[in-house]
């Protein structure tokens, strides 16, 4: 394939949003970046983006996912007939979009919208394939849909051969009742492409130039324009509002969840687990309701997360259980146990058989095997040795107003309930504090510490409203 040609100029009006279209998410990619992945597959000579609609950011995301991405920047003619006018132009003679003739090159060239998430390598493959053997000088993917209003409907002749396509808003009603409708993503030959762009007019209801024009000038060279029908209708399903990004979310969530399922996972509710697709989870995991797995998320073998707990860029390790909790760019030893409530923020390293429990916050905290914090506490900044307990109601006071400082608390550490660790602060291996202690000096090995807290008690009180 000599180039692929991705339409990234458009609005997205009917997102209402502040963002353009292209850069909403699904499953954990925006979808232009779900559209450049599958187009890379194919290995295209030139891979060409083009952008209008906040120009700059479209294009910095797009050289994001692709260094050697071409930039087309379409002006202010409307019209996906214009967008590919702009990129036959400059991918010809390699100049910004003028009105100056160009020279040709040869071969398939690939268009395809950028608000086609769940479009795939294999359907594009089969596409280019089916063009190659028919020997058209032009292929239009389409596919077969119960409802198609909002599409663009293929008329074709008694032989079956494409006339044109006709956009919804210029159909008439014998042309509606068409049930095989245009995907956007098409084939041309590159000679045929840069012929049939050149004669492009506005002449229809939406005053655009349509690139499904070029179709019907092709046939009027002689070439053949044939189509090929997707086998799977969700691939080629286009976004254009919010709903349709929520139904395509959901579809692909519940693919991802059932091939997990397929690999040893065990999904108690796919309906309400969601799963990016970069995270990876091995084999007799168990994942309960209501988690939402993002990034970068590696799960081992054996681990059970859930119910309602989000890991976003976190490792777990092998037997480790996190429940109802939150756990962000943070190390989960093997067979410790997080939750319920438990939220760690970024850069936790928690070692083997540790145990982060209920109400505990965490925020770059290392803590060594067979530690326990377990409930009603925040170590933030921290070292914990190894089989140390940490009692209820402790915080490590980290912050001075101007830096974060550094607690370390030993090895076989018994700190007692309600103590506060006033950073920057080092207590020893085997030291033991009482309840309600502020440690703010350095404590030496084997010591017992505590802050001298006077009882006072004054018998047969009664508040001043009972006097």
């Amino acid at each position: 394939m000599s180039a692929a040609i991705i339409l990234a100029a458009g609005e997205g009006t009917r997102m209402r949003s502040e963002t353009p279209k292209v850069l909403h998410t699904l499953g954990g990619k925006t979808l232009l970046n779900r559209v450049i992945s599958s187009v890379q597959q194919l290995n295209p000579g030139r891979l060409a983006v083009v952008v209008h609609y906040q120009a700059e950011r479209v294009a910095a995301a797009a050289r994001s996912y692709d260094d050697d991405a071409v930039i087309i920047r379409q002006d202010d003619v409307p019209g996906t007939g214009r967008a590919v006018q702009c990129a036959m132009k400059q991918l010809c003679s390699e100049q910004p979009c003028s009105e100056q003739e160009s020279s040709t090159f040869s071969g398939p060239v690939l268009i395809a919208a950028s608000d086609m998430p769940l479009l795939d390598a294999q359907t594009l493959q089969s596409l280019i394939h089916a063009h190659l053997e028919s020997g058209n000088g032009a292929t239009v993917l389409t596919a077969m849909l119960n409802n198609p209003h909002g599409y663009g409907r293929i008329i074709r002749d008694q032989q079956g051969n494409v006339l044109r396509i006709v956009e919804q808003k210029d159909a008439n009603s014998t042309e509606l009742a068409v049930h095989e409708v245009n995907t956007s993503v098409y084939v041309f030959d590159a000679d045929v492409l840069s012929a049939s762009v050149k004669g492009l007019d506005a002449d229809n209801a939406q005053g655009e130039f349509y690139l499904t024009d070029a179709l019907e000038e092709a046939r009027r060279q002689g070439r053949h324009v044939g189509a090929f029908s997707a086998s799977d209708a969700l691939t080629v399903e286009g976004v254009n509002d919010r709903i349709q990004l929520a139904h395509l979310a959901k579809a692909h969530n519940r693919r991802v969840c059932e091939r997990w399922m397929l690999n040893g996972v065990t999904i108690l509710d796919p309906e309400t687990t969601w799963i990016e697709d970069d995270v990876e989870i091995a084999h007799d995991v168990t994942v309960l309701p209501g988690c939402f797995l993002q990034g970068h998320t590696v799960i081992a073998s054996q681990a059970v997360v859930g119910p309602y707990t989000t890991l976003i860029d976190a490792r777990v390790d092998e037997g480790a259980t996190v429940e109802r909790s939150r756990v962000q760019e943070s190390h989960i030893g093997a067979e410790a146990n997080i939750g319920p409530w438990t939220y760690m923020r970024p850069g936790n390293e928690l070692k083997e058989r540790t145990k982060a429990g209920a109400f505990v916050e965490m925020k770059k905290a290392h803590v060594d095997k067979d530690s326990k914090v377990p409930h009603l506490s925040y170590i933030g900044d921290a070292h914990i040795g190894e089989h140390t307990n940490v009692g209820g109601g402790t915080i490590t006071a980290n912050y001075d107003g101007v830096h974060k400082n550094h607690t370390e608390i030993g090895s076989n550490v018994h700190v007692g309930a309600d103590n506060v660790f006033v950073a920057p602060v080092e207590v020893g291996d085997g030291v033991t504090t009482g309840a309600g202690s502020v440690i703010r000096h350095q404590v030496a090995d084997g010591s017992m510490v505590y802050s001298e807290n006077t009882q006072h008690e004054k018998k047969h009180w009664k508040p001043a409203w009972q006097r």
